[in-house]
C-alpha cells in the first residue's frame, strides 16, 4: 500500500510565556511507493519520530493530510489505521510468554474480526516462523537476548497483518555485531511480507544499508529524499554531504577562481561555474588518489591500517578542523611515505557549498 503525506505540519507550544512554538515537521510533502523500505533519516530532534507517530495516529497533525492507499486517515484513530509499530524499547510485556505477547494485540479484536484460540495461536505462530523464533514460543522476555525480544516485537506488529509497519529506531538497543544481524533480517522480513515500512533512525549506515529510498530532515525539514547511494553521491546542501558517509566527508576553505576550484590557494579542478570567494570544498575520504606527483600536497601524521581499509590521516592547512582522512586501495600505499603525501582528486568525490548557506555549487 502506499502512503501519501501532504503539506504535513505539526507545531508543540513553547514552554514559558514567552518562548516560541516548536515547528517539529514543517511542510513534510511524499509518497512512498507500495512495497518499499523509506528510513527517515537525521540527527536527533530533526523531526523524524513525530512524523512516524504522525502516519500511526499518536499524534495528530497541525495541518496536512495523511492517506493509505487512497483513504484518508488523518482523523483516524490509531487502532483503526492498520499499522504494526515497533518501539525502540521493544515494549514487550514480562510477565507473558513469547506466544502470549505475540497474540496480544489478536486477543481484543470484537464482532467478525475476533479470532478462535487456535487461530490465534496459528497466526502467532506464523509470525514467529517469519522472524525464526517459533522455538522460543514458551520463554518469557527475561530468558531472551536483545536480539531475540526485538524479533518478538517485530513479530508481534506483523501478526495482525498491518497495513504499513513503522519502526522507531528498533536497533539501537543492539550491540554492534546483533545490529547489523537484525537490520538484514528486518530488510528479509520486509521482502518476504511486502509490507510498505517505514524506518526510523538516526545512524546513517543502517539507512543507506537497508532502504530502498532515505529521506533526511534537519530542523523538521525534509532536506533531500532519494535512493542511499543517489543521495550520498549527490547531496544537494552541505548539511546532508556531512550527514551520510563513515568516516565523515572532509570539509575545506576554498574558492573558485579563474575557471579552477581551489582548495587555499591550489586550484584543483577544471570547472565551469562562475569565480566565487568563501567557498566549503567537501572531498569525499574515497576521492584522494596518492600520486608521486599528485596536485594536492598534506602533511602525513599516520596511516591505519583496518582490515580493508587504509585510512591516511593528514593535516593541511584549509582543512576546517585538526586532520582529514583519505581512505585508499593497498597497492596506493607505496605513494604513502614521509613526512608529506601528495593526492589528485576524483571529481565525481568533491563538491561545492556556500559558506552562508550550505547551498549546493554545481560545476
Amino acid at each position: 500500500m502506499h502512503v501519501t503525506l501532504q503539506n504535513l505540519t505539526k507545531k508543540f507550544p513553547g514552554r514559558g510565556k514567552k518562548a516560541a512554538e516548536v515547528i517539529a515537521v514543517n511542510d513534510f510533502t511524499f509518497r512512498i511507493p507500495d512495497g518499499t523500505l523509506v528510513g527517515l533519516l537525521g540527527p536527533s530532534g530533526c523531526g523524524k519520530s513525530t512524523t512516524l507517530n504522525l502516519l500511526s495516529g499518536l499524534l495528530s497533525p497541525t495541518s496536512g493530510r495523511i492517506f493509505f492507499g487512497e483513504d484518508d486517515v488523518t482523523a483516524l484513530p490509531p487502532e483503526h489505521r492498520g499499522v504494526g509499530l515497533v518501539f525502540q524499547n521493544y515494549a514487550l510485556y514480562p510477565h507473558l510468554t513469547v506466544q502470549q505477547n505475540i497474540m496480544f494485540p489478536l486477543e481484543n479484536r470484537k464482532g467478525k474480526d475476533k479470532l478462535t484460540k487456535e487461530e490465534m495461536r496459528a497466526r502467532a505462530l506464523e509470525a514467529a516462523k517469519l522472524v525464526q523464533i517459533d522455538g522460543l514460543m514458551e520463554r518469557k522476555p527475561k530468558e531472551l537476548s536483545g536480539g531475540q525480544q526485538q524479533r518478538v516485537a517485530i513479530a508481534r506488529a506483523l501478526v495482525k497483518m498491518p497495513r504499513i509497519l513503522l519502526l522507531d529506531e528498533p536497533l539501537s538497543n543492539l550491540d554492534a555485531r546483533l545490529r547489523l544481524q537484525t537490520r538484514e533480517e528486518i530488510r528479509r522480513i520486509q521482502k518476504d511480507t511486502g509490507i510498505t515500512t517505514i524506518f526510523v533512525t538516526h545512524d546513517q549506515e543502517e539507512a543507506m544499508s537497508i532502504s530502498d529510498l532515505i529521506v533526511v530532515m534537519k530542523d523538521g525539514v525534509v532536506q533531500q529524499i532519494g535512493k542511499p547511494q543517489e543521495v550520498y553521491d549527490d547531496p544537494v546542501n552541505q548539511f546532508v554531504a556531512q550527514f551520510l558517509g563513515t568516516p565523515p566527508i572532509n570539509i575545506f576553505d576554498g574558492a573558485i577562481r579563474d575557471g579552477k576550484l581551489c582548495i587555499g590557494t591550489t586550484p584543483l579542478l577544471d570547472v565551469t561555474a562562475a569565480d566565487q570567494e568563501d567557498l566549503v570544498i567537501a572531498v569525499r575520504p574515497e576521492g584522494f588518489n596518492p600520486r608521486q606527483n599528485g596536485i594536492f600536497s598534506c602533511r602525513l601524521h599516520r596511516v591505519e591500517v583496518m582490515g580493508r581499509d587504509i585510512s591516511v590521516v593528514c593535516g593541511h592547512e584549509s582543512f576546517i578542523g585538526e586532520n582529514f582522512r583519505a581512505i585508499i586501495d593497498s597497492e596506493e600505499l607505496a605513494f604513502v611515505s614521509g613526512d608529506t603525501v601528495r593526492f589528485d582528486l576524483n571529481p565525481n568525490k568533491v563538491f561545492a557549498f556556500r559558506k552562508d548557506s550550505g547551498q549546493r555549487i554545481r560545476f
